[in-house]
């Protein structure tokens, strides 16, 4: 059996070494999934990503803001941290950050992503945020278990999450 310290230092080194995942919408029952470059910020509590205003992914968070973001480690080599096979979840609620927060927060996106600076300027580009409230940590087929995002503590296997 794996440590809750083990998990952790999982989960953050996912977090610190990957910038890229899948975000998960709905809408009236129709789901959809967009490519994001993210930074994880305040030990994984946040996940931050900018989109274009006039996107189906946009317009889907406006009407419900509930998301799922999965991270794929399974392909990670070298001394990454991450243990093959180990995919991360994280649920939560997506916003737009705040504005006085925004310069800072791009800041440290922008040090992640360099190469997204042209695309964060644009005038219909909006800099969002997932608040985390739990991940989902997958290490095999039958080695599924949820953590609390605020302090990376195991959750009991029966936990619901709002609608």
């Amino acid at each position: 059996m794996t440590s809750p310290t083990s998990i952790r230092d999982s989960i953050q080194a996912l977090l610190g070494t990957t910038g890229f995942a899948v975000l998960a919408t709905e809408s009236a029952g129709q789901p959809h999934t967009s490519l994001i470059a993210f930074t994880a910020l305040d030990e994984g509590q946040r996940l931050v990503f900018a989109t274009y205003r006039n996107t189906r992914k946009f317009t889907n968070l406006m009407q419900n803001p509930r998301v799922s973001v999965l991270m794929d480690g399974r392909s990670r080599t070298g001394d990454s941290g991450v243990p093959d096979g180990f995919i991360l979840s994280a649920v939560g609620r997506a916003q737009e950050i705040n504005a006085a927060m925004h310069a800072a927060v791009l800041g440290l996106h922008l040090q992640k992503h360099p190469g997204l600076a042209a695309f964060t300027q644009a005038p219909h580009c909006v800099l969002l945020e997932v608040v985390v409230e739990a991940y989902q940590v997958v290490r095999g087929i039958d080695d599924v278990t949820w953590w609390c995002a605020d302090g990376l503590t195991k959750l009991p296997e029966s936990t619901q999450f709002p609608a």
